[in-house]
């Protein structure tokens, strides 16, 4: 009989061979990014929704009435990948999208309740996990993360 997972299929750290120094790192930004996501795209899932809905609600809560062009740009997408998810997120009536009073051709996208109720609770999630680590690492280990993590975005 086989034993019962204990953590979702695929989670654990597994015991790669190094072929570089940086191997390690590498699988820890890995796997720390899928330990922090974890509950909430299950979260999402059980919505019919997934990390890229979640990337887009993110966004615009932060900056309503943003345009699909800025949208695009902050994301680093395309247009096309942009397409589908949006398309569900609007048809759900997650978000709503108008025309920009200033430039008619520019569409303006904002959460409505419910959009901004579902990226709470997804972004709650992830906050948690980086609180219960960031108390377990102390202050000089969080803002040593943090200054990696601004590094490695300052670097694309």
């Amino acid at each position: 009989m086989k034993k019962a997972a204990t953590r979702a299929a695929g989670l654990h750290r597994a015991s790669l061979n190094k072929v570089h120094d940086l191997d390690a790192a590498l699988e820890l930004m890995y796997y720390g990014w899928r330990g922090m996501t974890l509950s909430a795209d299950q979260y999402l899932a059980a919505l019919g929704l997934s990390r890229p809905h979640h990337r887009i609600l993110y966004v615009v809560a932060r900056q309503p009435d943003i345009s699909i062009g800025s949208l695009i740009d902050v994301l680093g997408i395309s247009k096309q990948a942009l397409n589908r998810p949006l398309g569900l997120l609007l048809q759900r009536e997650l978000m709503t999208s108008k025309r920009s009073p200033e430039q008619h051709r520019s569409k303006l996208l904002r959460l409505t309740p419910a959009g901004q109720r579902i990226e709470q609770r997804a972004s709650g999630y992830e906050r948690k996990v980086m609180r219960e680590a960031f108390d377990r690492v102390g202050q000089s280990g969080a803002a040593a993360w943090m200054a990696v993590m601004e590094a490695i975005a300052d670097s694309t």
